[in-house]
């Protein structure tokens, strides 16, 4: 029987198993948190490899784009190859190319094994996915959901406050010296404990290279189109255009390889469930807000209240915090409420929160994004741990490993689509609210006048020097005060989003129980 591992004494092979399955969510962990653990320290990167701007913003990139391509990739791996070499594999390449980036000498030698840890490492996430919803008995997957929840969704959250601090403390390379340890330990105890799977060689024989350098076109071109484009003004940039045209193609090649190949690379049948479809589109959703909120909110603490790294993680660990407290509420949950239910009650209370934030002023600190943190934290728990059940729970085994990798990439393309979606909104409404505060600002306007007079007279120097220091100041004012519009106008937008995301729930259907994992083939 295919996929089924042999049945030794249940209470050894349940501590086995758990055990491993620990392991393999620490690795899900590092991965995930290593997409955003680089964000707040790119300028000390910059300056420690004498970088430019543009090159260092691809130490982030490059990740990006190549886990994309080997997230969906990972569930015919682990098909062909078992759980247990490719996650060993994944774990154990991770860990390597996290060395190497700390011994990085300059910014190419950074980017290429940033782009080879964010491909091998990838292959992580899908697979714990997977394994969760195979090896645990069914009364068993409300509480392992909860703890995949609240992995993947604390991860990207915090990961930018690590990163600040390991860099404070220590210096940049300490975001990846980080994972060494950690990493050989997850690597280990994977290669030793888990026996979930058998590998099934019979798909290496007819292996569609076609669909795969297609998909990687496809993601690959698309996830550079969404994280450059906003910097550089879309279609007015040729290299934008170029991506444009080779991810058109690649996804052409990709849809049609998919369906008309024997062993496709990702089988997008899947899609025909009606909770998959429903729940990956979820994830999607879910994405803009899990990478968009951990994105604007340090946009607004450190342009417009001037905060460090360490006062940004002190705003934001109240986030962190409310999801570590939610886990076990929700794990619970699970099994008295309608899973539906949840999902609506999630995309409400985050939508609400986002709307409280909307009110944003200049003078906002903690206090003010109290409220809005600790519905952010609960409502990411109630959304997330009910959506995996939806999306995956019912599959049958054998449709796992693939359903996992598409259900894990909708969430990034989430965030990929988010964050250009938010960065080019924010661009455009400052660019408008400053016009328009520009327009009340005018020369002719006594209030300005007179308040220019009284800020030069601030000012040491005399005369010119006094009054073109002062207007200095002023255009400062406004741009400040443009940033924080242009952030409440992006902040209702996602409030919208969201509160419409919550329609999404009577369209899926209350799951049946999953077929037992011995009936996998």
């Amino acid at each position: 029987m295919r996929g089924a591992a042999p049945d030794p004494d249940e209470t050894e092979i349940s501590a086995r198993r758990f055990i491993a399955f620990l392991a393999m969510l620490f690795g899900m962990f590092m991965a995930i948190l290593d997409i955003q653990v680089v964000s707040a320290s790119l300028a000390t990167i910059q300056a420690g490899l004498s970088a430019s701007a543009d090159e260092v913003a691809w130490v982030q990139t490059a990740y990006l784009v190549a886990e994309v391509v080997m997230i969906p990739l990972s569930g015919y791996l682990s098909r062909a190859f078992s759980t247990r070499i490719a996650f060993t594999f994944s774990a154990a390449g991770f860990t390597l190319m996290s060395l190497l980036c700390s011994f990085a000498t300059d910014i190419d030698q950074l980017i290429v094994w940033r782009a080879l840890q964010g491909f091998i490492g990838g292959g992580m996430i899908p697979t714990v996915f997977s394994a969760a919803y195979s090896i645990f008995p069914r009364r068993k997957t409300s509480t392992i959901a909860a703890i995949i929840g609240l992995v993947a969704t604390l991860a990207p959250t915090i990961g930018p406050t690590v990163g600040g601090y390991l860099t404070d403390l220590f210096s940049w390379r300490w975001l990846f010296l980080i994972n060494v340890a950690p990493g050989i330990v997850v690597a280990l105890t994977a290669w030793l404990l888990i026996d979930f799977d058998r590998p099934d060689p019979r798909l290496l024989r007819n292996f569609d290279w076609l669909g795969l350098v297609s998909m990687a076109l496809f993601l690959g071109a698309l996830e550079y189109l969404l994280e450059e484009g906003p910097a550089k003004n879309w279609f007015d940039d040729g290299r934008i255009v170029w991506a444009a045209a080779i991810s058109g193609s690649g996804a052409q090649i990709f849809f049609a390889r998919a369906f008309t190949t024997e062993n496709p690379i990702v089988d997008l049948r899947t899609f025909a469930d009606r909770n998959f479809w429903t729940g990956s589109l979820a994830s999607f959703i879910l994405g803009v807000g899990l990478y968009g909120l951990t994105y604007i909110y340090p946009i607004y603490l450190a342009r417009v209240r001037g905060f460090s790294a360490h006062q940004i993680g002190e705003t934001m660990f109240l986030t962190g915090l409310c999801q570590f407290i939610a886990a076990p509420i929700v794990g619970r949950l699970l099994t008295w409420i309608d899973l539906r239910l949840m999902v609506a009650l999630g995309f409400l209370g985050f939508a609400w929160g986002v709307a409280i934030s909307a009110g944003v002023t200049g003078d906002w600190g903690f206090d003010q994004f109290m409220a809005p943190q600790i519905l952010r934290g609960f409502s990411l728990m109630f959304m997330m741990a009910p959506i995996n059940n939806l999306a995956l729970g019912a599959l049958p085994p054998s449709k796992l490993k693939n359903a996992s990798g598409l259900f894990n990439v909708t969430r990034n393309l989430g965030g990929a689509f988010g964050l250009a979606a938010i960065n080019t909104t924010l661009d455009r409404r400052f660019d408008l609210h400053f016009e328009r505060l520009r327009e009340t600002l005018v020369w002719g306007n006594d209030r300005t006048q007179e308040f220019l007079a009284n800020l030069a007279a601030l000012y040491a120097q005399n005369g010119d020097a006094a009054r073109l220091a002062a207007s200095h100041r002023l255009a400062a004012m406004a741009g400040r005060e443009a940033t924080v519009m242009a952030l409440a106008d992006v902040f209702l937008g996602m409030s919208l989003l969201f509160l419409m995301a919550a329609g999404l729930a009577p369209f899926m259907r209350r799951p049946a129980s999953a077929p037992p994992p011995g009936m996998a083939h």
